[in-house]
């Protein structure tokens, strides 16, 4: 496996995230809408360096069904506090296609937010499939299947404390130890 983003680039990515963010709202309450599983590990690091009162909520997307294609996404936003006339930011792990982040948004426009905007740890070149603004991005990143830092391949690798690149060698290795 291969390093794209060392753990000392992703906090500073972080940091930079945070203080565009903190510059953007200022004072006002914001609701952090963390993006399930992958984005979980970038919201506890972001939150902490937010300066205004925050709230946090959750939704569950999922597109990936145990590879690398993306499948029906399926969403669950049982989990998110009353957004009506909230200033809410949608916080996710990798903007690839856009479904994932523009169904996530539209969703949470209809609940009333006042605004929402979005966040993402890396924005994949090439993939997009859907033309989608996103408003915050901690770093831009090649065509190629990351895993670490809340990112996995079959449910694994998230823990890793930074953002790598699956090989074909390293996809060969999991398919014959699974």
């Amino acid at each position: 496996m291969k390093v794209l983003i060392s753990e000392d680039e992703l906090q500073q990515g972080i940091s930079k995230m945070a203080t565009e963010i903190n510059g953007q709202f200022g004072e006002q309450p914001l609701t952090v809408i963390c993006v399930m599983t992958g984005s979980i590990i970038l919201v506890a690091d972001l939150i902490r360096q937010l300066t205004m009162p925050v709230k946090l909520g959750s939704v569950h997307a999922s597109s990936y069904r145990g590879d690398t294609s993306r499948g029906e996404l399926e969403l669950d936003t049982s989990m998110l506090p009353d957004l009506n006339g909230t200033n809410a930011l949608i916080v996710d792990d990798i903007f690839d296609t856009g479904h994932t982040l523009n169904a996530v948004h539209n969703h949470i426009s209809r609940l009333g937010a006042a605004t929402v905007q979005s966040a993402v740890l890396l924005y994949k070149h090439g993939r997009q499939e859907l033309e989608f603004d996103v408003d915050f991005v901690g770093f831009e990143i090649p065509d190629e299947f990351v895993v670490g830092y809340g990112l996995d391949y079959q449910g694994i690798y998230r823990n890793l404390p930074y953002v790598g690149v699956l090989e074909s060698g390293d996809l060969a290795a999991e398919q014959e130890n699974n």
